[in-house]
């Protein structure tokens, strides 16, 4: 039997867009022995801040036009440019 990903709807199957493989990673962490929960938690939001997942997700939570990416691209690009000209100097 053949499955369709619920992604692609009526698409026939050879013309159906592969998933983005950076959504599908699951980010975990291993409970070790005696460890509080909280902790354990906590291990688990700075993993999940290094990876840059919510952040991520949060981008794509509404269409961002590929002119505003690149302007906003441009923007970070000159803030580091100036942080590393205002510290060269040290």
């Amino acid at each position: 039997m053949l499955r369709v990903p619920k992604f692609c709807g009526n698409l026939p199957v050879a013309s159906c867009p592969r998933p983005r493989k950076d959504v599908s990673v699951m980010t975990e962490i291993k409970l070790k022995k005696g460890e509080p929960v909280d902790r354990a938690l906590r291990r688990l939001k700075k993993k999940v801040d290094r990876e840059g997942t919510l952040k991520i997700v949060r981008s794509r939570r509404q269409f961002e036009k590929p002119s505003a990416v690149r302007r906003r691209k441009e923007k970070v690009s000159r803030f580091s440019a100036m942080l590393a000209a205002r510290h060269a100097d040290d």
